[in-house]
């Protein structure tokens, strides 16, 4: 019996973490479109500052036409415990009360709140989460496939 050389060894998927204020609108999209591309080659994590209730409804609604659902997600705390396990994390608006650990990479997307926003506008935040999304897999090493409306 050989062993497995270690060249040969499969590295454990990159941990994402998106954060905004209510884990509820662009941390939401932001993780779908993440595994919606990245097909499990990504672990993925959402959460917020001050967790809503429930996903935008606007968002869930822009994100179905496109094929994704948002029906098992859940406004989850932003916690200590959640940046510590992240290797990237992305803020979307709370990055004054991200946690700040060594050795992870942090990026702060300035993305326009959906919250009562029309369709139109959720639309175009969910079109430029997309865009950015792809961007940071294609940075990953993830090939992320153009999306087909």
């Amino acid at each position: 019996m050989s062993e497995t050389p270690p060249d040969a060894m499969t590295s454990p998927n990159p941990v994402v973490l998106y954060a905004c204020v209510h884990n509820a609108g662009r941390s939401v999209a932001a993780k779908r479109l993440t595994e919606w591309y990245a097909k499990g080659s990504v672990t993925v994590l959402s959460a917020g500052s001050e967790p809503g209730r429930a996903v935008n409804p606007m968002v869930a609604a822009v994100l179905a036409d496109r094929g994704i659902g948002t029906g098992a997600e859940t406004p989850t705390l932003l916690t200590s415990e959640l940046v510590a396990d992240a290797d990237v994390v992305v803020t979307m608006g709370c990055g004054e009360t991200c946690p700040v650990f060594p050795g992870r990479r942090y990026l702060d997307w300035e993305v326009d709140d959906p919250a009562d926003q029309s369709r139109e506008v959720v639309e175009r935040i969910v079109d430029d989460i997309d865009a950015r999304v792809r961007n940071l897999l294609a940075g990953l090493g993830v090939i992320a496939p153009e999306r087909s409306d």
